[in-house]
Order: structure tokens, then C-alpha cells, then sequence
């Protein structure tokens, strides 16, 4: 299942708008410098924001998500023509041979169960040649980032498309590994008021590490997140 966040046509639509600061991507660029990636998969691509940018420094990229909402806004982004868009995920991939793969954002926390995520896992492991590598962030749980997700903390107000969008988060359940969250989006040119809800689990560094390992890769490195730091993993996974 998609969230409304990303499969709605007009909460899609807005999604950029309301995440406008994506200086995480720049580091994901240099991971890609830094292994001299040239064939690149981007696994819950969203609206497009990596792949895109990617693509405009000549990298060959291939974006998939489930979500044929966030896929349609990324279609129509600058540099979108150079990008492989797929709608799907990395169980229902064709036959590729990229070098690196990359998850953004919350993506590796959308996996609820065991089953799921090691599903997922190896379906990167299957896209990549020997060498290729799997990069990508979750955060910590003991820095307990869900007591932020609230109105108090996450209300905003912009001008999108022509109209005055009210967006704002409430808190769900915490019962750990799982935390849920609701959206609220009001619209002001027809008083619409659109709602998603979302769930991500949290899983510690060593349970995440021996889930690397049982689909065949080696961890090679688990880092910081540059730009939150002390906030998430980043674990840098290779197929040998």
C-alpha cells in the first residue's frame, strides 16, 4: 500500500514544496563520486528530486517507486529524460547491472515486516554487479526523532501552485519498532482537506547489519548522516 502522501495526485503534487530543503542529496551525489558510480538505481525514488539530479551530471539512473502519483511529478521535472522511470519496487526490478544503489529519506523504514525488507533487500543485491554497492540512511531509534512529529513542530503555511496550503503532523501510536504519524493537508481554494497516514519502523544498527549479511552483502562502513548528524545510519553495503 502507498501512502496518500505520495500516491495522491494533488498531495503529490505539493510534496516539494513542503520538503524544499533536500541538502541530503548533495551528499548523496558525492557517494556517487566517491565510488565512481556510472549506472545508478534509486530505490522509492518519490517525485524524482535525486534522480534528476543525477541524470544532470551525466549519470545513468534509473528511478523506481510505487507510487505512479510521485512518479507523474517527477516525469515533468528538468533532466526527467534521462531517467529510467520504473513503477514499482526493487522486488518487481527487470534485469539491471548498476553499480550503485541508492534509498533516501524514510524509504528503508517502510518495511513493516521481516519478510518485506528482506525481500527488498535482495532485490538490490540482484540488481547490482559483483562490486556494486547499497547505500542507504535509517534513523536511529534512540534519538527518538518521532517527538518532533508534531503539530507544534511541523506546521506550515505556503503558497503552492496558486493556492495557500495548510500542512501540518500529529503523533500516532509509538509502540517500538513501529511509529505512526498523520498528515493533514488543507487546500485553500476549494477548502479540501486531504489526510495520510503513515507508519515506519525503527530497527537498531545490528538488526539492520544482519540483514545485509543473510542476503549476501558485506557491510563495508556504517556512518553518520552529514547532514543530521548523530541522527541516522548510513550503512554502505557491497555485493561481492
Amino acid at each position: 500500500m502507498v501512502d496518500a502522501l505520495f500516491g495522491v495526485p494533488r498531495l503529490a503534487a505539493v510534496y516539494d514544496a513542503f520538503d524544499p530543503d533536500r541538502g541530503d542529496l548533495e551528499h548523496y551525489a558525492a557517494i556517487v563520486d566517491e565510488f565512481g558510480a556510472g549506472r545508478v538505481l534509486d530505490v522509492g525514488c518519490g517525485t524524482g528530486e535525486l534522480a534528476c539530479l543525477l541524470a544532470r551530471s551525466g549519470v545513468d539512473v534509473t528511478g523506481v517507486d510505487p507510487a505512479e502519483a510521485s512518479l507523474e511529478v517527477a516525469r515533468g521535472k528538468e533532466f526527467a529524460d534521462r531517467v529510467r522511470w520504473l513503477h514499482g519496487d526493487a522486488t518487481t526490478l527487470p534485469p539491471l547491472q548498476v553499480e550503485l544503489a541508492l534509498m533516501t529519506g524514510n524509504v528503508a523504514q517502510v518495511f513493516l515486516t521481516d519478510e518485506d525488507w528482506a525481500a527488498t533487500v535482495r532485490g538490490v543485491h540482484a540488481a547490482l554487479v559483483p562490486g556494486g554497492r547499497f547505500v542507504f540512511e535509517t534513523r536511529d531509534p534512540a534519538r527518538r526523532a518521532w517527538e518532533e512529529w508534531t503539530r507544534e513542530h511541523t506546521h506550515q503555511v505556503r503558497e503552492v501552485n496558486g493556492e495557500t496550503v495548510e500542512v501540518w503532523t500529529d503523533l500516532g501510536e509509538v509502540e517500538l519498532p513501529f511509529v505512526t504519524f498523520h498528515g493533514t493537508w488543507v487546500f485553500s481554494s476549494d477548502g479540501a482537506v486531504l489526510t495520510s497516514d503513515s507508519t515506519l519502523r525503527f530497527r537498531e544498527r545490528d538488526e539492520v547489519e544482519r540483514s545485509l549479511t543473510a542476503a549476501g552483502f558485506a557491510v563495508d562502513d556504517v556512518r553518520e548522516a552529514p547532514d543530521r548528524p548523530g541522527k541516522e545510519f548510513v550503512f554502505v553495503a557491497r555485493k561481492p
